[in-house]
């Protein structure tokens, strides 16, 4: 029996998946759960629709985030800490401190969640770089400088 996937199913398959399962596994247990549909010829048709338009909203959003690693893949951030005597700093850098700092030097907004800071523990001043993930094909490092206040 065909059935269109509804949502990820562990071990069968991803949603909007077609895939072919017994016909009691179908209409026991994955259609009353809401995880499929039957895939009779209407259903295959919106699904073909669906997969064109998200294929086409999809594109918009790479190409808007390959715009924005254009202009933030040659920036060299500042931030400023607050340091001790011998140079390190009270607490750490994160990715938090990163975004602010893009914001307020080249009025660019980032989302601090796209930002992985390399080795997680930024404690003294230095130049380092971090990771931006736009895009699940969209990945850049960035160059940050840890500099006393």
């Amino acid at each position: 029996m065909e059935i269109i996937l509804t949502q990820d199913v562990p071990k069968l398959g991803f949603k909007d998946d077609i895939v072919t399962v017994k016909p009691g596994y179908a209409t026991n247990y994955l259609i009353p759960k809401g995880y499929a549909i039957l895939a009779v010829p209407s259903e295959k048709k919106k699904l073909a629709e669906t997969i064109r338009q998200r294929a086409f909203k999809e594109e918009k959003v790479k190409k808007e985030a390959e715009k924005l690693a254009d202009k933030l893949r040659d920036i060299e951030v500042k931030i400023g800490a607050k340091t001790g005597t011998s140079g390190k700093i009270f607490g750490s850098v994160n990715a938090l401190q990163i975004a602010e700092a893009i914001k307020e030097q080249y009025d660019i907004e980032l989302d601090r969640k796209k930002i992985v800071v390399d080795g997680d523990n930024v404690k003294e001043l230095g130049v380092y770089t971090a990771k931006v993930n736009l895009h699940k094909e969209v990945r850049f490092d960035i160059k940050f400088e840890v500099v006393s206040e």
